[in-house]
Parts: structure tokens; C-alpha cells; sequence
């Protein structure tokens, strides 16, 4: 929005209906953005409450002119109108002691910070509830076959109606504890296919079938012997052919478990390659499925951030580059096209370098806003844990000049922002305009 299009007005004038825009920075008042239009008294009472006096207006985006003088707040609804009495004063309307602009900040960013960490925990307690639903398929799989279907299938769906509610998706990076790898991976896969198959328009019952076939995609690895679960660079050919068994394997366990054709299709797919280098068919992009080329991508990108061995591990930032630099030809274009617009320029768990020089770890990504994520800041005045997450949509002088490794942060910056060696996401709601934590 341009000077053009506003003009100065008092607090003093402000009403229900005003488009406003706060002259202030992200941590000087409480509302997620920093224009906005005042649907509420309180939202009122808060404006004053910041020690302006004076806020820029936008007429062409409001549904009133400001008022000559300030509007009468409402009465709560559903309570009766005291009548006041000059011989009897009502002791309830007496003055209370006013708010320092220092303590109104401080408990403006308590109740930010609060928030914030119960989006995490509710996050990290979801992401907890689908690895164990993982762990009760690998162990009860063989003998209770049915079930695990259902209970597997009860999983994903509540994640496809959350997704598919109303109001937009983020991608919310998780603590680094969420469980061993052999639960976390297939649960990263999931959430993040499941994303990536909204953001192409999947329609609700191909998302489902998308998630079960990611949750379950690497269910045969549990009949294989350890050091053969996992790809190394160090196989020989015939222990390469041994690896890639476990997609037969996935495929007669989900059989038994009476997965639909689609889903086993999916997981038959899951390293098969647009340009036919993949196994175990060796497909071609005109072959594959939909969710077949989303589950491919998204598996090979959690197993670059997420390799078995750590010090082969990624950035998400650095997984994302070598897809798109050197990989772009083994996947699908529109899905991969998809998939960097969603994830961002710098996906959540990249760790950034500030314009100001300042250091910040991304922490959540908006999949419709993806070049103005979520950051914790490096900043030795504050706690650790008390940190808040700065959105950048709204602090631009905090833009991101380029990706770190975690090994060029100097060693207090390290022990700040605590650099995944794991990275772990699950998805958060972002109702209307507000964003992640808000």
C-alpha cells in the first residue's frame, strides 16, 4: 500500500471499519499483521493502549469514514445497562490504575510467546500420535492385519480434513527428540506429500490414499536384515538388488493388509524416477501416477535431510538446491514446480544469514506465503526460550541474504538457535490472514 492511498488520522477517531495500517515494528503491538481492518472494540482499546497518536487510514479499503470524535465502546453483549448514579458511583467504573508501555509490551509478548509454544505442542503431540500408529503397524501388521488398515487410515484422514479446512496450511519444524528414524521418516513423508498433494489439487479421497501410501511406504524394510534397510553409496551390486527388494516386500504387507490398488500402486512407485532411472520397474514419467511422482519427491528429499548416516545430512535449503541443480530431470516438472514454491526458497530447519548480518534458524513456512517465512533470531539479549518466532512478511529490514551450514554459525549462535541434525515437520493450521503461533 502506498502514501498515496492513506491519510494521518487521530486515534481518537477510530470506529469499527477502518482499514489502518500500525506505523510500529512486529514486536511493538500484538496483531499478526501490521495493517489491518478493526472488526472490534477490543482491537480499539488495544491501538490506544500502544501510545500512538496517530494511525495512517485507507479509505478505498474501508467501509466508513473515521468518526469526528471518538466512538462509545460497546456494552459486552448479554449483560444489562448500568445506569450510573451521581449520589451513587458504581465502585466497578472506577479508573484502574493504567498499564506502563513497558508492561503492556512485556504482556503482549508473554501471551505471543505462550501461544506459540502450545502451536508446538500440539504439533509435536500429532506428530507423536502417527509414529506410534507407525510402530503398531510394524509390530501388529502380520496378526492384525485389518485393524492397522483402519487405525492407519483413521490417521491420515483426520490429517486430510485438517488440511482441507478452511484457512491455510504452514510447515512447522519440530523439536529434534520425535522418535528414531525408522517411525520419523515415514511420518515426514506423509505430512509432506500430503501438502504437496493439496497444493496440486488433489481431491479428498486421492490425498487419503497419497497419505497411507506414505505412511506405509517403507513397511517391508521390517523383514530385512538392518545394515540392508538403508541405502549405501558402499553396496555392492548384488546387495544393491537386496535393498531394493523391500518395495516387494512394502507391497505384500500392504496386500495383507488389504490396501486399495491405488495405494499399492503409489508405494510400488515410490523410487521410481521420471526419467527412468529409478527402480523397480524403471518407469518413465508417463507411467506414473500422481501420488507415485509426489511420493517419489518427497521420499528423496527427507532421505537427503535424514540419511542415516548424519554426517551425510543436508539442510533442507541444501536438499532443495540439489534436486533442482542436479536432480530436475528424475522428476516430475510440475510436481517438483509445486513442491519448491511450497517448501520456499529456504525450507523450515535452513539455517540463514540476515541483511542485517544477524543469524536465524526458518521454523515455519506458510505454502501460500513461502518466501516470507517464520524465523527464530540469534539474539543474546534474550533467553533462548523465550524467543519469539519473527514473521518476515512483516520485519523486512530482517530479509535473508543466503543459507548457512550449521558448521559456519560462530559457537554461540550454534547453541541459540540449536541447528537440526534431524529434521522433523508437521503441518499448522493458519486461519484467514493470522500466521503460525500469532
Amino acid at each position: 500500500m502506498g502514501e498515496t492511498s492513506s491519510r494521518w488520522i487521530d486515534v481518537a477517531q477510530l470506529r469499527r471499519g477502518l482499514f489502518i495500517q500500525l506505523d510500529l515494528g512486529w514486536m511493538d503491538h500484538p496483531f499478526p499483521k501490521g495493517s489491518f481492518k478493526i472488526t472490534s472494540d477490543d482491537q480499539i482499546k488495544t491501538i490506544l493502549s500502544l501510545g500512538v497518536s496517530q494511525v495512517r487510514y485507507f479509505p478505498d479499503q474501508s467501509d466508513a469514514p473515521p468518526d469526528s470524535s471518538p466512538a462509545p465502546l460497546a456494552e459486552p453483549e448479554g449483560l444489562p445497562h448500568r445506569v450510573s448514579s451521581p449520589s451513587a458511583p458504581d465502585p466497578e467504573s472506577a479508573p484502574q490504575p493504567a498499564l506502563s508501555e513497558a508492561e503492556m509490551l512485556r504482556l503482549q509478548r508473554r501471551d505471543r510467546l505462550a501461544a506459540q509454544r502450545r502451536s508446538l505442542a500440539v504439533c509435536e503431540r500429532r506428530f507423536g500420535e502417527a509414529t506410534q500408529q507407525y510402530r503398531r503397524v510394524v509390530e501388529q501388521a502380520s496378526s492384525r492385519a485389518g485393524q492397522m488398515r483402519e487405525e492407519s487410515t483413521a490417521l491420515v484422514a483426520g490429517c486430510v480434513d485438517d488440511i482441507l479446512a478452511e484457512g491455510e496450511s504452514a510447515i512447522r519444524l519440530l523439536s529434534e527428540a520425535m522418535g528414531e528414524r525408522s517411525a520419523v521418516h515415514p511420518v515426514n513423508v506423509m505430512v509432506v506429500s500430503l501438502l504437496l498433494g493439496k497444493a496440486l489439487g488433489l481431491p479428498a479421497a486421492a490425498l487419503t490414499d497419497l497419505g497411507l501410501a506414505a505412511l506405509l511406504h517403507d513397511l517391508g524394510k521390517v523383514q530385512m536384515a538392518e545394515r540392508m534397510r538403508y541405502q549405501d553409496p558402499g553396496f555392492s551390486a548384488s546387495e544393491q538388488l537386496v535393498y531394493q527388494e523391500h518395495v516387494e516386500h512394502s507391497l505384500v504387507m500392504g496386500r495383507r493388509m488389504g490396501l486399495s490398488e491405488d495405494v499399492l500402486r503409489s508405494i510400488a512407485q515410490h523410487h521410481e524416477l521420471a526419467d527412468g532411472s529409478g527402480f523397480p520397474s524403471g518407469l518413465v514419467g508417463a507411467n506414473l501416477s500422481a501420488s507415485g511422482k509426489i511420493l517419489a519427491l518427497v521420499n528423496r528429499y527427507d532421505n537427503l535431510c535424514n540419511p542415516p548416516r548424519l554426517v551425510n545430512a543436508m539442510t533442507p535449503h541444501e536438499a532443495l538446491s540439489l534436486i533442482f541443480a542436479q536432480m530436475k530431470a528424475r522428476f516430475d516438472t510440475a510436481t517438483l514446480g509445486a513442491f519448491i514454491r511450497m517448501m520456499g526458497v529456504y525450507p523450515p530447519g535452513s539455517v540463514v544469514q540476515l541483511l542485517n548480518d544477524g543469524y536465524a534458524m526458518v521454523v515455519s513456512v506458510n505454502s501460500t506465503r513461502p518466501l516470507k517465512p517464520y524465523v527464530i533470531v540469534f539474539d543474546a539479549s534474550v533467553p533462548r526460550d523465550e524467543a519469539l518466532m519473527v514473521d518476515l512478511e512483516h520485519a523486512p529490514e530482517l530479509g535473508i541474504r543466503r543459507s548457512l551450514k550449521p558448521s559456519q554459525l560462530p559457537r554461540v549462535v550454534q547453541d541459540y538457535l540449536s541447528p537440526r541434525q534431524r529434521v522433523s515437520y508437521f503441518f499448522e493450521r493458519v486461519v484467514g490472514s493470522d500466521r503460525p503461533g500469532a
